[in-house]
């Protein structure tokens, strides 16, 4: 369904209702995204345009990562408006197309977050993807990670992951240790004083929100799983430990109660670019444990900024049980350099049942059934309700993915001066064959870590 819309974008091929009604529910209805050839902002010509389509500009997408990239160029780059259109989406793209003003003219995608429902038949002490050959308990399909353990190969506190997601609970009890913080910014001083155009950004940005409240609450549980798969403590004597013991973990929220739109998906993703090539923080990777909607020019830009400032964007296969390579899944499956595309495998070593695979388009797998991570839990009723630090179980690619951004964290810490794509080789060439993975991922293997 993505593919198709993509397809029709691209090609010239007339949008018929029948394909509106069934894209409907994938992206913003009446938005969207428009990239001029040159700046336009204010000119008679914007104007003209907005007026033709009947839209309305709802933002002008401006980010540190993409004045840094324009200004590299050393050229003048076109506005990125997202504007609203009583049209509708696809009518008002099809009177932008062959425009000469216009690069592209796309939907406001929706995403996804790519975890499915707790799993009842894992015990609550199977954490079995860090668990190896060797280690004991044993499982062969795990990640190996607990040996690298045993050879105090635990992390490091100067590696920095972003997590693009849902907030995550930076506060629960096997996550604080590994909280990262802005260190532009002067904790709730009121100030912008990094001059990224946020206040307050401590822990990290809420862009679904707009604000700087990262964690929200119990609905946050997504991102929170995420982040202990990552970097859980571990040698806590506390729940679960994450594939480093050791990191430092900052959030961009643009996943809400209702998914996240490609206009906040690429300004969290130029977040962490700007944070690095601004602020010198040394972001390794960012994890993408979510999906859906077409295919966008404007997100794969923002996630080849990110490539071009040497940050890894490990994302999830997706949950469909379809094949990639027949039809596409992003973000996934961009052709991005810095991409990690992650399929999911089960303790006994086969393909999830809802993993999406392909042999040109998915890199590699991971445990990604019956994980067991933090969570954010209600603890009391009503008025007097807090939340507390828990655990659960979750199913799926967005739970694979985030053993392969702690790899990355890990191989950092053991290798300072790796690029983002020697990284990226070190992952895939240490990926031990996998029959289930045969011919349904680039390595046909699944992660291991013991040679880190």
């Amino acid at each position: 369904m993505a593919a198709s819309c993509s397809d029709i974008i691209e090609n010239d091929v007339a949008v018929s209702d029948a394909t509106e009604r069934v894209l409907q529910e994938n992206y913003v209805p009446g938005q969207l995204l428009i990239k001029y050839k040159t700046s336009q902002a204010g000119s008679r010509l914007s104007q003209d345009i907005l007026a033709m389509i009947q839209a309305n500009v709802v933002e002008e997408i401006t980010t540190g990562a993409m004045e840094l990239a324009n200004a590299r160029k050393g050229g003048e780059s076109g506005d990125l408006l997202l504007v609203e259109s009583r049209l509708g989406t696809m009518e008002a793209i099809e009177r932008l197309r062959n425009m000469p003003e216009i690069e592209y003219a796309e939907p406001n995608w929706i995403y996804q977050h790519y975890a499915t429902s707790n799993d009842p038949y894992f015990l609550n002490s199977q954490l079995w993807g860090m668990y190896g050959s060797s280690t004991s308990p044993a499982n062969q399909f795990g990640t190996g990670a607990a040996t690298a353990w045993a050879a105090n190969k635990i992390g490091s506190s100067a590696v920095y992951i972003g997590i693009i997601d849902e907030g995550y609970m930076f506060n629960h009890e096997d996550l604080v240790d590994n909280a990262g913080t802005n260190p532009g910014e002067i904790v709730n001083n009121g100030v912008d004083d990094d001059g990224n155009g946020l206040i307050d950004d401590i822990y990290g940005w809420d862009f679904a929100g707009n604000n700087s409240s990262l964690f929200d609450g119990t609905g946050d549980d997504h991102g929170t799983h995420v982040a202990g798969t990552i970097g859980g403590k571990g040698g806590n004597t506390k729940g679960v430990a994450g594939v480093v013991w050791n990191v430092k973990m900052i959030g961009a929220k643009f996943l809400g109660s209702q998914g996240g739109t490609t206009a906040n998906a690429i300004k969290a993703v130029d977040y962490f670019t700007d944070l690095k090539t601004r602020h010198n923080l040394n972001i390794v990777a960012t994890n993408n444990s979510w999906g859906g909607g077409g295919f966008s020019q404007a997100l794969k830009d923002a996630i080849d900024r990110a490539n071009n400032a040497g940050i890894l964007f490990i994302a999830a296969a997706g949950n469909s049980a379809s094949n990639n390579d027949v039809t596409a899944s992003y973000p996934s499956g961009y052709s991005s350099a810095n991409i990690i595309a992650v399929a999911s495998i089960t303790s006994t070593g086969g393909l999830s049942s809802f993993s999406q695979y392909g042999a040109t388009t998915v890199d590699i797998g991971a445990p990604g059934s019956g994980i067991w991570s933090t969570v954010p839990v209600a603890v009391g009723k009503g008025k007097n309700a807090t939340i507390g630090s828990g655990y659960a179980s979750y199913n799926g690619t967005s739970m694979a993915t985030p053993h392969v951004t702690g790899a990355a964290a890990l191989y950092a810490s053991l290798n300072p001066n790796a690029t983002a794509a020697q990284i990226k080789t070190a992952i895939m060439s240490a990926a031990t064959p996998t029959a289930s993975l045969a011919g349904k991922t680039v390595t046909g293997g699944r992660l291991n870590v013991t040679t880190f």
